[in-house]
C-alpha cells in the first residue's frame, strides 16, 4: 500500500500537460492545449488539456479527468500502478511492503504476464552477458553486426540458450506459473506432464516495449541454418500483446518524434538499432508487416510527418507502396526515401552519423504522391490501358486524403505531370469520395438499426 501523504505529493506534483504530452502531441490554443484524442479514432483535434484546472477532456468521446485517471485509462493501469508510474516520473520515493502470497495470487493475469515478461527479459540479458554460450554466440553476433554495447543495453537485447527447456526450468524454479509461461508464448508444450520447451531457444532476443516501456513481447533470431525453421520467431498474440497495435522502438522514439516533429518508419529490429547508433532516435519499425490503423494512430499522437525508408531494390519499392494509403487516409504527411541499391536502413545507417544521414534524407526524400506518380509513369510507358489504370490508382490515393487544400495541391501537380485536365481529376475524386461516404453512411445505418431493435421483438 502507498501512504496518504505520498499520494498527496504525487497528486500535487503531477501536471496534466506534462503527463499527457508524453503520449499526445499538444499545441497551444489560448489558455488551454489541444491534440488528437488517444481514446478514439480522432481526425481533428478534440482532446483539450487545461493546465490551470489540471484536467483533460475529449469533447468528442467524453473521456478525460485528472493526471492519474489519464494514466489509468491510457496505460490500462490500476489506481496504484498509475500512482507508481507518476511517482517514478516525478522522482517521488515510494516504500512498499512485500506482497504476501495471497496478494500475489490476486493480481490479474495481465499483470502476472507483464511481470513474467520482465523476468524473462532480465534472464535473457543476463544470459547474453554472463553465460559462456551467450557471450560466444549471442554477443559475438551483435558485435559482428557492429552494434555497440550501449545500444545492446538500451534495448535490453538478450540471448536464449540452445538447451530445449533452459529458460522454462529456471522460470518455474523462480515460482512462475506454467499457465502464464504458455499464455505469454515464452514456452510451449507441456501436454501429458511432458516438460515445457523454450520458444526462443538458440536465438538472440529483441524485447518489444509498449509505448510506456513495458515488455509485452519478444522477437528471436536464429543464428544457424535449420531446415523448415524461420529466421525470426515472435511472441504469439496474447492478453498483453497485439502485433497490430505495437511498433518496435516506439518507447525509445516518442520524445525524439515530438522534438523533431517527424518519424522515420523502417522494417526491422536491426534497422532501428543501427539508426539509434547513428544518432537518429525518432525511428520505429513495422516488423515486416503492413501498417495498421492502430499503429498509425500511435505515430500520429506525436507527429503528423512520416518518412518511410526502404531498400532501393524492386522489393523495397513495392514495400514502400504497401500500406501508404492508410497513412494518407489518416492525414499524415508522407515522404519516401529509397536508399542506394544494395543498402537497407541497417547497413546504410552503420556508415553514417546523424549529420550525414539527415543530409541524405533532405536531398533524397520525395513526397509520396509524386513518388508514386513518377514510378507508375515509368512503368506504364505509352500503353493507354495501363495509363488509364495508373491514373485511377493515383486518383484513389489522392481521394482518401482528408484535407481539402492538400488534395487540391496534389490535383494541380498530377494534372501537370499526367497531362490530364484538372476538372477530370476533380470529378473522379469527388465520385470516389461520394461513393465512400455513401458506403460509410450505409454501414452506420445498419449498425444503428441493429442496435435499436429490442431483443424482445424476436421473442
Amino acid at each position: 500500500m502507498i501512504d496518504h501523504n505520498t499520494i498527496e505529493r504525487i497528486q500535487d506534483a503531477a501536471q496534466i500537460e506534462e503527463v499527457v504530452s508524453d503520449f499526445v502531441t499538444l499545441r497551444r490554443r489560448g489558455v488551454n492545449m489541444v491534440g488528437l484524442c488517444p481514446f478514439h479514432d480522432d481526425r481533428s483535434p478534440s482532446f483539450y488539456v487545461s493546465p490551470a484546472k489540471n484536467i483533460c477532456k475529449c469533447f468528442s468521446c467524453g473521456e478525460g479527468g485528472s493526471p492519474i485517471h489519464f494514466v489509468m485509462k491510457h496505460e490500462q493501469m490500476s489506481y496504484y500502478e498509475a500512482l507508481k508510474y507518476l511517482a517514478r516520473k516525478y522522482n517521488i520515493e515510494i516504500v512498499e511492503k512485500e506482497l504476501t502470497n495471497e496478494e500475489k495470487q490476486q493480481q490479474s493475469d495481465r499483470e502476472s504476464m507483464l511481470i513474467l515478461n520482465e523476468y524473462a527479459c532480465n534472464y535473457f540479458v543476463k544470459t547474453l552477458h554472463s553465460h559462456p554460450e551467450g557471450r560466444s554466440v549471442g554477443l559475438t553476433y551483435f558485435k559482428e553486426r557492429g552494434i555497440r554495447e550501449d545500444i545492446i543495453k538500451k534495448f535490453q537485447l538478450g540471448y536464449s540458450l540452445e538447451e530445449r527447456g533452459a529458460f522454462s526450468v529456471e522460470a518455474q524454479k523462480a515460482g512462475y506459473n506454467i499457465d502464464f509461461l504458455l499464455k505469454t508464448g515464452l514456452s510451449f508444450g507441456g501436454e501429458q506432464n511432458r516438460p515445457l520447451m523454450d520458444r526462443f531457444r538458440g536465438r538472440v532476443i529483441f524485447p518489444v516495449h509498449s509505448i510506456s516501456g513495458k515488455v509485452v513481447a519478444f522477437g528471436g533470431r536464429i543464428l544457424k541454418k535449420v531446415e523448415n525453421v524461420g529466421k525470426y520467431v515472435n511472441s504469439p498474440e496474447s492478453d498483453i500483446y497485439s502485433k497490430s497495435k505495437e511498433l518496435y522502438g516506439i518507447f525509445f522514439a516518442k520524445s525524439a518524434m515530438v522534438k523533431q516533429d517527424k518519424c522515420f518508419l523502417v522494417e526491422g529490429y536491426t534497422d532501428v538499432l543501427s539508426m539509434h547508433q547513428a544518432g537518429i532516435e525518432n525511428v520505429v519499425a513495422s516488423s515486416g508487416t503492413a501498417l495498421t490503423h492502430g499503429q498509425i494512430r500511435m505515430i500520429h499522437r506525436f507527429t503528423e510527418n512520416i518518412t518511410v525508408l526502404y531498400d532501393g531494390d524492386t522489393a523495397g519499392i513495392n514495400a514502400a507502396l504497401r500500406g501508404i494509403d492508410l497513412l494518407l487516409e489518416d492525414g499524415m504527411n508522407v515522404k519516401v526515401v529509397l536508399l542506394p541499391e544494395g543498402e537497407d536502413p541497417d547497413s546504410f545507417a552503420r556508415k553514417q552519423n546523424a549529420e550525414s544521414f539527415h543530409r541524405y534524407i533532405s536531398e533524397n526524400e520525395t513526397d509520396f504522391i509524386r513518388f508514386k506518380t513518377d514510378l507508375l509513369i515509368e512503368e506504364v510507358g505509352d500503353d493507354p490501358i495501363k495509363r488509364s489504370g495508373m491514373i485511377s490508382n493515383i486518383v484513389n490515393s489522392i481521394a482518401i486524403i482528408p484535407d481539402a487544400i492538400t488534395r487540391s495541391v496534389y490535383i494541380q501537380e498530377c494534372s501537370q505531370s499526367l497531362k490530364m485536365p484538372e476538372r477530370v481529376l476533380i470529378a473522379e475524386i469527388n465520385k470516389i469520395r461520394k461513393r465512400d461516404w455513401d458506403k460509410r453512411k450505409e454501414q452506420k445505418n445498419r449498425v444503428s438499426v441493429g442496435t435499436s431493435v429490442s431483443p424482445k421483438a424476436h421473442k
